[in-house]
């Protein structure tokens, strides 16, 4: 084991560790058996032999080249003519050592991960949008992250996925942005803040404290005259820095209530408990 711990930064081609490997020694066997064969058989007057000596020679090193051996490796080979006891596994990329499976001295089998080689210089931010604001987010649409230590920073990338269904619990749209990763700053696992360049939309604007939402409905009360106020249904649109638009139910210039909603609410659930009440009908009735 030459990488015996997570977390280590390695560089490509640094050596990770050496495996021995009955199979392998044999292949390497095979391929040096392969290479004298073919060296003979170019020798013969016969055109199908030669080529049946090169055939078989490209096989062994083609077998080789399938369990993944590094090209070094098969290149020694060659030019020393001379089967190795190990083989030493380096790392396909630069990066930090994020899991290890493998301990010295102990088999392993065929399938298993030995060791998982992360590159943070570019790295994924996982977002949610709200459903009212998936029809704003598009592929390649610039964002910025700042994180919770650093806001001052501002790093900027992309959208370069965006989910075609959304989270049933959270009724959320998960969206994948890609950013450059300087100074490794952004690492796995943090939280970070997302805002997105959205497009510019016309209409009413009226302030999201406005808004009762009952569930199936949005309601906003407004100003009809002295001292009265009444319910409309609205249909919202996308909401923004405590505001929000207002594409039916409410036109421009229209007074809303935006404090005491809730205590209108009541007094208005109230007043039509009460004209429905029995008691309610009897009086009408002796009035009459």
């Amino acid at each position: 084991m030459f990488v015996n711990s997570t977390g280590q930064a390695v560089r490509k081609g640094q050596p990770l560790l050496s495996i021995y490997s009955p199979e392998l020694l044999a292949t390497q066997e095979e391929f040096l058996r392969a290479r004298e064969s073919a060296a003979r058989f170019a020798a013969s007057d016969v055109p199908e032999v030669r080529r049946g000596g090169a055939d078989l020679l490209e096989a062994a090193r083609r077998r080789l080249l399938l369990f993944d051996v590094p090209r070094s490796f098969l290149d020694a080979l060659e030019r020393t003519g001379q089967s190795q006891r190990t083989v030493t596994l380096e790392a396909p990329a630069s990066g930090f050592v994020t899991s290890k499976d493998v301990l010295a001295g102990a088999p392993i089998e065929p399938g298993v991960t030995l060791f998982t080689v992360t590159d943070l210089s570019r790295v994924w931010v996982e977002g949610e949008v709200y459903e009212y604001e998936a029809p704003l987010v598009r592929l390649g649409q610039k964002a910025r992250v700042t994180l919770a230590y650093d806001p001052a920073r501002v790093y900027v990338g992309r959208i370069s996925y965006i989910a075609p269904y959304l989270d049933p619990d959270t009724r959320t749209l998960r969206v994948r942005f890609e950013f450059d990763n300087p100074g490794l700053a952004l690492k796995p696992g943090m939280y970070a803040n997302v805002e997105l360049d959205a497009q510019a939309a016309q209409g009413v604007l009226i302030p999201e404290a406005s808004i009762l939402d009952t569930g199936p409905r949005q309601i906003v009360y407004v100003k009809t005259g002295e001292g009265r106020y009444e319910p409309r249904q609205v249909t919202v649109g996308v909401r923004s820095d405590g505001q929000a638009q207002i594409l039916s139910g409410v036109k421009a210039g229209e007074a809303v209530v935006d404090r005491a909603n809730f205590l209108l609410d009541s007094e208005s659930r109230l007043r039509a408990a009460i004209g429905r009440s029995p008691a309610a009908d009897t009086a009408a009735g002796g009035a009459r």
